[in-house]
């Protein structure tokens, strides 16, 4: 959607701060006392300029969601702390994410902030509550994102998606909408070092990603999923089926 020329790494680092220390201040300041349709276009905004700051180019594919979309649950493989981002700087999204994102210094303030909605996966008797949540937000006019395979890839492969908060969308008659995240290099070529998997730290993460020239990032909205006649599981293999074929073209 943009592209920056080459920075500075010093520069760069500038840039991050300068708006990293704005979204603080939007966070505390702005986000709590604004309307639903102020703060989804702030938060855009915000998700936009970060990525600027590192380079990141975002390249979309597909067809992508009108601006008036409302109750869609999206689904996509996981790679970098960077896909949240991405994403939201393209459709203004509620996302799902594990409870330790809180504990992030910095992004877990502003993820909070934005009404991300935390699981703590070590405990089996929450979900039954975060799908009734989800699905109330769905009700609510929400377009909600999680990644179904509860952590991240080196982008290599798609791990098994858990299908538990698909029944959110069942149950709220929502639209599951799959969208495939492949970062990749100038020539097309995968790019792995944009990957926040494994043991690797968030610092760590940044700095490897500032120290790529030209981070790219695709988004591949397919074909959007109707709920109806299909069960939980279904729904979930149809989605990890179309994410694949996707990224192994």
């Amino acid at each position: 959607m943009y592209q920056t020329p080459y920075l500075t790494q010093k520069y760069r680092i500038l840039r991050i701060f300068i708006h990293t220390i704005a979204g603080l201040i939007l966070a505390a300041l702005v986000l709590p006392w604004v309307q639903k349709d102020t703060k989804s276009t702030l938060i855009k905004w915000w998700c936009s300029r970060l990525l600027s700051a590192f380079n990141i180019q975002v390249k979309v594919f597909g067809q992508l969601p009108s601006n008036t979309a409302q109750s869609v649950l999206f689904v996509a493989n996981h790679v970098s702390w960077s896909d949240i981002h991405a994403l939201n700087s393209i459709v203004a999204l509620r996302f799902i994410s594990k409870s330790d994102v809180k504990n992030w210094p910095v992004f877990g303030y502003l993820a909070t902030q934005a009404n991300t909605l935390f699981i703590d996966r070590n405990k089996s008797q929450t979900a039954g509550k975060i799908v009734d949540v989800c699905s109330a937000s769905l009700r609510d006019g929400d377009n909600l994102c999680f990644f179904p395979e509860g952590t991240t890839s080196d982008g290599q492969q798609v791990l098994p998606f858990k299908s538990s908060i698909i029944q959110a969308a069942i149950d709220a008659n929502a639209l599951i909408w799959p969208v495939a995240i492949r970062y990749v290099n100038i020539d097309g070529s995968l790019n792995t070092q944009m990957a926040y998997a494994g043991n690797t730290t968030m610092q760590q993460s940044i700095v490897a990603i500032l120290n790529i020239r030209c981070p790219i990032v695709e988004l591949h909205f397919l074909e959007p999923i109707v709920t109806t006649s299909q069960t939980r599981r279904q729904l979930t293999q149809t989605a990890y089926d179309a994410i694949v074929l996707k990224l192994d073209s």
